[in-house]
């Protein structure tokens, strides 16, 4: 039995979970400095002066922290999600049927995963509160490469397991 592809699966949802659980840690355990990202791009402070989409920002200090826990909530569900599906993976790797059965944690995770940095980050923060124009304020790059790693994982986890007919 071929279960070289299962555990490289396990491995690569658990090195993404590994990054999602440091993610939390750090905007848990240094809130204030990523607080600070969320109030500067919805605030708009660092866009262009006098740019025609400045009716959009938010300068109120509750919407921020609303903002800021509802995207740490969503890190940490990611972060269980594939958490989950790497231990559920491991646990079913010897059994085929089993092992796709249980990808669905993961699948979960990583598809919130692309949620939160594509929908949140990229269109939200760059698109609507134009963090794109912000030199100091702009996590756009890292935004796409997380989407990027997230999407790979994704369809590497849904690709053939190993032990199936061509």
């Amino acid at each position: 039995m071929n279960i070289s592809v299962r555990v490289s699966k396990i491995v690569f949802v658990g090195a993404i979970s590994v990054y999602l659980v440091l993610v939390v840690f750090n905007n848990v355990t240094d809130y204030w400095s990523n607080f600070n990202f969320v109030k500067h791009v919805l605030s708009m402070d660092t866009t262009f002066p006098g740019n025609a989409g400045m009716w959009r920002a938010i300068d109120k200090p509750w919407v921020h922290h609303a903002f800021y826990v509802m995207i740490i909530s969503a890190e940490l569900l990611a972060a269980f999600l594939c958490s989950m599906g790497t231990l559920r993976l491991y646990k079913s790797r010897q059994d085929l049927s089993a092992f796709k059965a249980q990808k669905r944690w993961a699948i979960y995770g990583l598809t919130l995963g692309i949620i939160i940095w594509l929908v949140g980050f990229i269109s939200i923060g760059g698109e609507w509160f134009l963090m794109w124009q912000s030199e100091d304020w702009n996590g756009l790059d890292v935004a796409y490469k997380i989407v990027i790693v997230f999407g790979v994982g994704l369809v590497y986890l849904n690709s053939p397991d190993g032990g199936e007919m061509s």
